[in-house]
């Protein structure tokens, strides 16, 4: 890849309208389902080329194709009029292509510096962290966003990760540069920022693309507009030229007439009455009446609370104050499932995250709200399953080939329609719309409006939030307004216009010239991106933060009281047991953590460690002249054959690694007594320089304790300064996201158990040296030892993130633990059940931690 520079210019030069990328003919079939066919579009310096097309109409095709996440069938990408054939998203990016991806492809655990040049940075054996972190706060002002780039992408709302996803295509110096629905998450303020950016991309003869939904934004950016349906190419025109009302045409075959239906309906009584309602950190004092046949629009920018309300009506989140009414009657609502017993539906902003189980059947997800009905005699009854759903189905004119295929296969806007269904089924009152016709096509929009028409025409009431003035302005009867947290202005249907609404939602002076809506933006406190709070503290408050720092004085307080009680765990003879016990618990461990971070286990660790220590020490005895380093490589080989062996099956095979480690251990067991039948290796039998490996001690530190010193070093270096091993951590992080930028996930992760099973080979050896006598029973149950010192020093089992020294601190408290109960006369019986213990503990830590970060995230937007 090429260096991380400060370059502001695009590779290779170009001239003004220049087509720089291009589809040429190309058709893309998946399993006999024509997703493209006969496509041809162009991308020319300077210009910004809007792509529009329903749902399902083969836009992300085109996007993947010229990205290189797919190669066409038939027909060709080019670049600068030269073919090209990418075998990866990370061949497109050499060649010029960046990607603002929907979604973005990003990694919650690493910083947001590393976000921006993950996967581009080559192969580096030292990376230059503090190049990267200035290069990283020079593309973030570029877009307008202020945060610290050490934190961790995840502690940054949604807008804000969308805005690391603009600045890392635009690390990239493209030629092309393609936008695949970008300012979904985005707030108006950001929006124009994106676009203020696009404008100056412009005048550098960058060639783009941008695909989107909405209208407005379409035609603020476009220079040319391509339509497609149903996968071919319909037509590619000026987008001055094209008229709204042609290109929806164009989209659907057909004129298409009351976008936003007007609700004749009368408004019934009081259904909702929400009075000083508070949520600390969130929103505060709001009040509002909701009316059978109503639809009341929630109007402000992302952030300004429109959500978090939502959440608080649906018992999600907890109010401080204020009450809820339903019918006249106070209502608390202590869950969800509260709320839905009182007749609420929440249809979720976030239909991928909080809605759809993306590889369940869409049957199944439609009737996940009403199970109970769903079932017979209680087992599920798919014939209750169809009745109950597929009408709800059938009105929202789901585009589908069966039940049973997997949601995540549709298309966005066919996904949104399974949500409403799902809500739909529950026959609800109240109904809260949280952004329902986000990243979906006009013809799914005018469905989901007209369907909000008919349920209101029935009575039904029906909360509206979205970041579409338009749509507000179309469909609401009333309308809130809301910024930070606080309601602003309140309009019915006819007052209500673009400039009354800005205006009380960002505080600016908004005015009308030449028929376009133009703001003074006033900076106030919700535009201000705040910086988390890690990115305002000391040095020392850092330090003090880090769970390190947390074992460290829980093993203090570990070894205080059974010091007390019992002097000899401070003797000579027991600081030297224990510290070589920890230097060979700290190897494998550190081993283990090089697949955990990946998101993978490896529950043959044990094994390896023993087949690995009888190898060696059986050819100390048998063939004493090969040496010591004669029997730690034999070990290590052992090792890396077993940890490749696992790793190959895992990443090329596609099975589990849960299921073939468990497998393996049982075959190395098998192979380990198979090899010593029944006998062992005693001391005398292998020579005294086998022995003195681990026996010396070096200015009174156990040898085996500096070697155990030495690995982690090295391992600590290589997972933080090298492009390897940050790329191990973002596989763990976000698996598909790091496929999607051409990082080789399946060749890092067969390294990763390779280089585990490496170190466990070699621990063997130390092992064969410390213990001196050898069977086949060495370290038999010792899997989860190692795995407990992982969890509890902070290697979260999801993957991507952790430390070497917590892996360190983890394995030194579970033996002080050990020792303690050993020194205070605990039955050893015991041991494993305090190891469980442990790791449920350290699990529920993390959780918790995750939920007060996720919680922060929601108070900072």
């Amino acid at each position: 890849m090429r260096e991380i520079s400060s370059r502001s210019a695009p590779a290779g030069a170009t001239e003004p309208g220049q087509v720089i990328g291009s589809l040429e003919g190309v058709t893309k079939v998946f399993g006999g389902t024509v997703a493209v066919a006969d496509v041809s579009i162009q991308l020319r310096a300077g210009e910004v080329l809007a792509l529009l097309g329903e749902n399902g109409a083969g836009k992300s095709t085109c996007v993947k194709l010229l990205a290189g996440v797919y190669r066409p069938d038939v027909g060709q990408v080019s670049i600068l009029r030269e073919p090209v054939a990418f075998a990866s998203p990370l061949e497109a990016q050499h060649a010029g292509v960046a990607v603002m991806h929907q979604h973005p492809g990003l990694f919650p655990d690493l910083s947001v510096a590393e976000n921006l040049f993950i996967g581009q940075t080559g192969l580096r054996w030292n990376l230059d962290h503090r190049h990267m972190h200035s290069e990283a706060a020079r593309l973030l002002r570029l877009v307008g966003l202020d945060v610290e780039v050490t934190v961790p992408l995840g502690r940054l709302r949604t807008s804000e990760q969308q805005l690391v996803e603009i600045a890392r295509a635009l690390s990239l110096d493209a030629r092309v540069l393609i936008m695949d629905e970008p300012t979904a998450a985005l707030s108006q303020r950001e929006v124009e920022r994106l676009f203020s950016v696009v404008d100056n991309l412009r005048t550098q003869g960058v060639a783009m693309m941008f695909v989107g939904h909405r209208m407005d934004e379409i035609y603020r950016v476009a220079d040319r507009i391509a339509v497609l349906r149903d996968g071919r190419h319909v037509g590619t025109e000026i987008a001055a030229d094209l008229s709204r009302e042609r290109a929806v045409q164009m989209m659907v075959g057909r004129a298409l007439d009351g976008l936003y239906p007007r609700n004749n309906a009368s408004p019934g009584n009081v259904v909702l009455d929400v009075k000083g309602l508070s949520c600390e950190g969130s929103f505060s004092d709001v009040s509002f009446q909701l009316r059978a046949g109503e639809i009341l629009g929630f109007g402000g920018l992302v952030g300004s609370g429109r959500t978090e309300i939502a959440r608080v009506l649906f018992g999600i989140d907890q109010p401080t104050s204020g009450t809820i009414t339903i019918d006249g009657k106070a209502m608390h609502f202590a869950s969800p499932k509260d709320a839905m017993d009182s007749g609420i539906a929440y249809v979720s902003e976030d239909r991928i995250g909080q809605s759809l189980v993306m590889d369940f059947p869409i049957l199944t997800n439609a009737s996940l709200t009403v199970l109970d009905r769903a079932t017979r005699g209680g087992l599920m009854s798919r014939e209750r399953e169809l009745g109950i759903a597929k009408p709800f189905l059938d009105r929202l004119r789901l585009r589908f080939k069966s039940f049973d295929q997997p949601v995540g296969s549709l298309s966005g806007g066919n996904q949104q329609k399974v949500v409403l269904a799902k809500w739909l089924a529950t026959t609800p009152r109240i109904l809260i719309l949280d952004e329902p016709t986000q990243g979906i096509d006009v013809q799914t929009k005018s469905d989901v409006h007209a369907m909000m028409t008919d349920l209101a025409s029935k009575g039904m009431a029906i909360i509206l939030i979205s970041s579409e003035l338009p749509e507000l302005l179309g469909m609401a009867d009333r309308m809130i307004v809301l910024r930070e947290g606080v309601v602003t202005a309140k309009f019915d249907r006819d007052e209500a216009t673009q400039e009354k609404v800005i205006g009380a939602a960002t505080d600016a002076i908004v005015r009308k010239v030449d028929g376009e809506i133009v703001v003074k933006p006033v900076v106030h406190q919700n535009e201000r991106v705040d910086v988390p709070d890690t990115a305002t503290k000391t040095t020392w408050r850092k330090l003090v933060a880090r769970r390190e720092l947390g074992l460290f004085a829980a093993i203090a307080a570990i070894v205080t009281p059974i010091s007390i009680l019992n002097m000899r765990m401070l003797s000579g003879a027991n600081l030297s047991a224990l510290a070589m016990d920890a230097g060979l618990l700290m190897i494998v461990a550190v081993a283990q953590m090089l697949v955990v971070i990946t998101r993978n286990i490896d529950l043959s660790v044990a094994a390896i460690i023993g087949l690995a220590a009888y190898g060696a020490a059986s050819t100390m005895h048998l063939h004493p002249e090969a040496g010591v380093a004669g029997g730690v490589a034999l070990a290590c080989a052992i090792g890396f054959a077993a940890g490749f062996l696992n790793g190959l099956i895992v990443t090329y095979g596609r099975v589990p690694a849960i299921v073939v480690t468990l497998g393996t251990m049982s075959i190395f067991r098998g192979i380990n007594s198979l090899w010593a039948g029944g006998t062992q290796v005693s001391a005398d039998q292998v020579p005294q320089a086998w022995l003195d490996m681990t026996a010396t001690n070096i200015i009174g530190i156990p040898a085996v304790l500096l070697i155990a010193i030495a690995t982690l070093l090295i391992v600590a270096y290589f997972l933080r300064k090298t492009s390897i091993g940050r790329e191990l951590f973002a596989i763990g992080s976000n698996p598909a996201g790091a496929s999607l930028i051409g990082i080789p996930s399946r060749g890092r992760i067969l390294m990763a158990f390779s280089a585990a099973g490496l170190l466990a080979g070699f621990d063997g050896a130390l092992w064969a040296s410390r213990y001196a006598t050898v069977d086949a029973r060495v370290a038999y149950g010792f899997e989860l030892t190692v795995i407990a010192a992982v969890v509890v020093g902070g290697i979260a089992v999801r993957g991507g993130s952790g430390t070497v020294l917590g892996v360190a601190a983890g394995a030194l408290m579970l033996l002080i633990i050990n020792n303690g109960l050993t020194l205070v006369r605990v039955d050893p019986l015991w041991l494993q059940g305090v190891y469980g213990l442990v790791i449920l503990a350290a699990i529920g830590i993390d959780a918790l931690v995750a939920r007060r970060a996720a919680s922060k995230r929601k108070g900072v937007r």
